[in-house]
């Protein structure tokens, strides 16, 4: 049986993971397994970092809904409770973006629950 080199399949991984680490400080971005160890770190942390955004983004909107809300007269706490008890399903997100960019059709809605 004939023997299998395998050099140009792993060069070609090799190669392909430092390119990835392009950038990176020493050793981290030209050795092998010091830029491999930095990917899996990154890798993780960019992982992390997009379950962050969400929450921070959220926080954001929440931020957003309650000065308007306090604008007009009400908590924020006292808005939400009383649009689930109306059965008007919006997420904080539009909620936010109506506050923002349509403050009249958030002042009816804020009139409607009121009401």
């Amino acid at each position: 049986m004939t023997r299998v080199k395998r050099g140009v399949v792993v060069k070609k991984r090799h190669k392909r993971l430092i390119k990835q680490a392009k950038g990176f400080w020493g050793q981290r971005s030209n050795i092998f397994k010091r830029a491999k160890e930095t990917l899996l770190r990154a890798w993780a942390f960019a992982f992390k970092g997009r379950k962050l955004k969400k929450r921070d983004m959220r926080s954001l909107f929440i931020s957003r809904i309650k000065a308007a809300a306090n604008s007009h007269g009400m908590r924020y706490n006292e808005l939400i409770h009383k649009l689930k008890q109306n059965n008007i399903v919006i997420n904080r997100k539009m909620l936010s973006q109506i506050a923002i960019y349509e403050p009249e059709a958030f002042e009816q809605l804020v009139n409607t629950v009121r009401s």
